[in-house]
C-alpha cells in the first residue's frame, strides 16, 4: 500500500482521501458492531467465524486446511478446530485429493450451499433495508462506485485481490 513514487497529489486531492478514509473507518466500524450483535454461534452451533471457510470453498472450490489458513490469515489449527466443525454439522466434506492421496480436500456440501446461501438472503435482505429510501439510481451508483473501489484496491496491491474462483463450482454463485 506504499504510494507511487511518480504520483503527485494534490492537497484537494488528499483532503478528498482522507474524508473518504474517515467513512470508510466508520464503515467498518459499523460492520464490525453488527457482525457482534450477532451471538457469536450461529442457530445451528456453528462458530460465526466458521463461515468463512464455507465461504471460501463456495468461492473459490475445494482446498487443503493449509490453503484456507493462508486465505483467511488465521492458523492452521484454528482452520482445523473450524472446520471439523462444518464437517460434524454436515456443511463440509473431506474429500481425497486427486493430487496427493494422502491429503484431503475440504469441499461444500449441498447442506453447505443451503446453508451458505440462507445467510446471503439474509444478508441481502438487511442490506435491501438499509438502503430502502435510497432510489434504484443512487444504489447502481453505489454498487459501481464500491466495485471501482475494490477494483483499484486490487490493482494498487495486488496481494489484496481476492484469488479467481474455481472453475466450474462458482458459476453464478455471488458472495
Amino acid at each position: 500500500m506504499a504510494p507511487s513514487q511518480n504520483a503527485v497529489t494534490t492537497t484537494a486531492e488528499l483532503d478528498l482521501a482522507d474524508d473518504l478514509g474517515q467513512h470508510l473507518v466508520r464503515l467498518v466500524r459499523l460492520i464490525n458492531r453488527a457482525k457482534s450483535q450477532v451471538t457469536k454461534q450461529g442457530p445451528d452451533g456453528i462458530e460465526r467465524a466458521a463461515y468463512a471457510i464455507l465461504f471460501c470453498l463456495i468461492h473459490d472450490g475445494p482446498q487443503r486446511t493449509s490453503r484456507l489458513a493462508e486465505s483467511l490469515h488465521s492458523e492452521i489449527s484454528t482452520i482445523s478446530r473450524q472446520s471439523s466443525s462444518l464437517v460434524q454439522h454436515g456443511l463440509v466434506e473431506r474429500q481425497a485429493d486427486p493430487e496427493d492421496g494422502r491429503a484431503c480436500l475440504l469441499a461444500p456440501t449441498s447442506e453447505g450451499l443451503r446453508v451458505f446461501e440462507e445467510n446471503r438472503k439474509q444478508r441481502n435482505q438487511w442490506l435491501a433495508e438499509v438502503l430502502a429510501d435510497w432510489n434504484q439510481e443512487d444504489r447502481k451508483t453505489l454498487n459501481n462506485l464500491f466495485g471501482r473501489l475494490n477494483s483499484g484496491i486490487e490493482a494498487s496491491a495486488p496481494q489484496f485481490a481476492e484469488p479467481t474462483p474455481a472453475l466450474g463450482i462458482t458459476k453464478g454463485t455471488k458472495a
